[in-house]
């Protein structure tokens, strides 16, 4: 359908082509604005067997055309602007059948709204704008027969795993930046964790040492406990812990089969989020943060390398936990020589979903000072804004430059 609406000369299907449809679609959403159109789009790609049919249309427009055709078996209404919502989700359970799924999407947040229409009037699920793909496809995903996180899952903090598709992708700069953001500026409790764990470089770019109490504790679980990791971790700001270690280059690493495994689950206790910076590796350890991820981000530089890897590491199984594609984070975009934007999309044969530009001398500067970019205002932070939102559905911040200072000093 085009852009332009559910009805007048520029649709496409027009009414009557819908209600020429004889079978019932398993899915049809309709959305009042282009960029809630094209991230159910995105949310929803690989879930059914062919491109999800969203059109655009508000809720009366959308019964309008309901009432002259069958239900689809789930259906995506959009009732943003509408100044009587539950009474037009009332009207709308007179038009479709009892048994249709309904997913609903709003511009109003309060609990007691979600409450009336998913106990009062059956609809499904419900999210409110501004949506992502990630939030699309973990909530509404299900209802579609696509994969659901498992319930446990949802009672501990969100791990969300930073890969770079080759050393010096900057990976570690990302993943550094993004545990700042959600830190110490959305104020959230959050851990990074650095999975390198002899020449890992995240806790450095936020101005901490590593020590050796991660090593320890994954080669001994049973010292593991929620005491430990209080001990273990470090406070980078009030609300922003580190856990890293940096062992010697001769050393055998002696991992215990299950140590990861109770690692995280004393970690998602304690966080609501767990920012994994992640090394490319099969080992037991790097395995089993990979399959325990909630959302993974792989970071590229505009490199032929780079690509390569990053279509290897996009073609890996993903765990469980993840509904969706792996976010791709074209970093250092601009870099003299490098390859443009367009390029790299032709050869991944899919979008850069977040482009931070070559800052150069900026970044340097921030890895040599132990405070990430993101502290300041510029294109990093509002490149780790917009990964804060689709990995951590967390909106963007304003901040203050007393509690800047404070952290700082």
């Amino acid at each position: 359908m085009s852009p332009d609406g559910l009805l007048g000369k520029t649709e496409a299907p027009a009414i009557e082509e819908f209600v020429a449809r004889s079978d019932r679609a398993v899915l049809l959403g309709f959305a009042t604005d282009a960029a809630t159109e094209a991230t159910l789009r995105e949310g929803l790609a690989g879930i059914l067997p062919t491109a999800p049919d969203i059109r655009r249309a508000n809720i009366r427009q959308a019964m309008m055309a309901l009432q002259h055709g069958t239900a689809p078996t789930t259906l995506i209404i959009d009732v943003s602007g509408e100044a009587q919502p539950l009474g037009a989700l009332e009207d709308l359970s007179q038009v479709v059948e009892p048994d249709v799924n309904v997913l609903v999407i709003g511009d109003r947040q309060d609990m007691d709204f979600y409450r009336r229409i998913t106990r009062g009037l059956g609809v499904r699920e419900y999210l409110f704008k501004p949506l992502t793909a990630e939030m699309v496809a973990r909530h509404f995903g299900p209802a579609l027969g696509g994969r659901s996180e498992p319930g446990n899952v949802l009672r501990g903090g969100r791990v969300i795993a930073v890969v770079g598709a080759r050393a010096g992708s900057g990976a570690s700069t990302v993943a550094s930046n993004l545990a700042w953001y959600l830190g110490a500026l959305a104020n959230r409790h959050t851990l990074l964790l650095d999975a390198d764990l002899q020449t890992g470089t995240a806790a450095l770019m936020l101005g901490m040492q590593p020590g050796p109490a991660l090593r320890a504790g994954l080669e001994t679980p049973d010292r593991l406990d929620e005491l430990y990791v209080g001990r273990a971790v470090q406070a980078a700001s009030p609300r922003l812990d580190v856990l890293a270690s940096e062992g010697p280059l001769d050393e055998h690493f002696r991992y215990c089969t299950g140590a990861t495994e109770t690692l995280l689950d004393l970690l998602q206790r304690r966080y609501n989020f767990i920012v994994v910076d992640l090394p490319i590796g099969n080992s037991p350890m790097l395995r089993v943060l990979r399959e325990h991820a909630h959302q993974s981000i792989v970071v590229l530089d505009p490199s032929l390398p780079a690509i390569r890897d990053t279509l290897r590491i996009v073609a890996l199984a993903t765990g469980p936990r993840q509904v969706r594609r792996p976010l791709i984070v074209l970093n250092r975009a601009g870099t003299p020589g490098g390859f443009n934007k367009g390029q790299v999309e032709e050869a991944l044969q899919m979008p850069a979903d977040i482009i931070i530009p070559d800052i150069g001398r900026r970044a340097r500067e921030a890895e040599l000072s132990g405070k990430p970019a993101v502290a300041a205002r510029g294109p990093m932070r509002d490149a780790i804004a917009e990964i804060a939102l689709r990995t951590a559905t967390v909106r963007p911040t304003a901040v203050r430059g007393r509690f800047l200072q404070r952290i700082f000093g």
